[in-house]
């Protein structure tokens, strides 16, 4: 048991030598390639190894013969050692080459495209979260486009709709100023209804450039849906009855929530007036409610004719304005698209939800929201 060992302690420390004498490479190489690392750490151990070797066989006296045979042994397997540890490192170089030039393609149009086998389970674990990044990067770079296209939109449709009332302002002010206007009572009357409209206007684009901020600020309480209902309806009455729309309770439930009354309230009753104005005369508008797995729904259906089905998942996009299904409008408004916008900004606020579908002869927007 004692010479096992001492030749233990000998091999141990001929290895140890080997390992110190080894050591500054270790600092040399560390900026250096992995098949040229792996390569060194694969001399390293045959070094050990002989070093050990050649310190018991000192010690066991072997002759000249036996100590050519013990280190012939390590010598073989020090070449194939080295030869499997540089064929194994030049793949791994190889695979990180290929993997570096892939990762430059991350963020471009064409998108990642990763090596077809990674040599190793850590450069297979880095492709897999360099092609996850670019379709990350690819979704960002959709939806920035996305809201640059709707910007666009939203600013020619702003500039459209002001220039339309300021006309109408500038051409009554001036036959105000010239006295031409025999009725001017009725022009002083159209003025205000125009002064209205823009200050709407820009009212929405406050209210939407808060909402985009992250700055709305909601009050909460808890409230019966049944009477935001009543307050929305009873705002939107006389655009029904100008526009020959009726408004139907299609079964509204005094559901408790815990929202912001007057935003909600503002939810309602521009979906309301989107839909009194999209809904031809005669049509009906019907807004009901619904309970589901701790949600409350708030729905109403219109009688708009339907919207083409590839223009649903823009209805709430900043600046859309509808396609050819949308019923125009009976007042001759136009709307610069904002008020859906406004309706998903403070449902989102509400951790609640918009969503629209088509539905029997218009569609049907619905609003989920937390229970109360």
């Amino acid at each position: 048991m004692t010479d096992f060992l001492v030749i233990v302690a000998l091999a141990a420390l001929g290895a140890a030598l080997a390992g110190l004498l080894a050591a500054p490479a270790v600092r040399v190489l560390r900026r250096r390639s992995v098949a040229l690392s792996l390569f060194a750490v694969a001399a390293l151990a045959v070094a050990a190894m002989a070093a050990g070797t050649m310190a018991v066989a000192q010690a066991m006296f072997l002759s000249g013969h036996d100590l050519g045979v013990v280190m012939a042994v390590v010598g073989v397997s020090g070449v194939v050692s080295l030869a499997a540890a540089l064929l194994f490192g030049r793949r791994i170089a190889a695979g990180s080459r290929e993997l570096a030039r892939s990762a430059r393609t991350v963020g471009s149009e064409g998108g990642f495209v990763a090596p077809a086998e990674p040599p190793t389970a850590e450069l297979a674990a880095l492709s897999r979260a360099l092609e996850e990044t670019s379709g990350r990067l690819a979704e960002a770079r959709e939806r920035e486009r996305a809201l640059d296209a709707s910007r666009r939109e939203l600013i020619a449709g702003i500039s459209h709709d002001l220039r339309t009332p300021l006309a109408g302002l500038r051409a009554m002010a001036e036959a105000l100023e010239d006295g031409v206007a025999e009725d001017t009572a009725r022009y002083h009357s159209r003025m205000r209804i125009e002064v209205d409209r823009l200050a709407a206007m820009v009212d929405d684009l406050f209210e939407l450039s808060r909402i985009q901020a992250g700055a709305l600020a909601l009050t909460y309480s808890r409230v019966s849906v049944y009477d935001l209902v009543d307050d929305a309806l009873t705002a939107a009455g006389p655009l029904a009855r100008a526009s020959g729309v009726r408004l139907v309770d299609g079964g509204v439930a005094p559901l408790p929530v815990r929202v912001d009354a007057q935003q909600i309230t503002r939810v309602l009753g521009n979906l309301l007036v989107n839909a009194i104005r999209a809904t031809p005369a005669d049509g009906t508008v019907a807004v009901s409610t619904r309970q589901e797995e701790g949600r409350v729904v708030l729905a109403v259906e219109d009688g708009c004719g339907g919207i083409p089905p590839e223009d649903l998942a823009r209805v709430f996009d900043t600046g859309w304005r509808g396609g050819l299904a949308r019923t125009p409008r009976a007042d001759g408004e136009s709307g610069a698209g904002l008020g859906l916008a406004i309706v998903r900004g403070i449902v989102e606020a509400h951790e609640g939800r918009a969503t629209v579908r088509n539905a029997g002869a218009g569609c049907r927007f619905e609003v989920e929201l937390p229970a109360g």
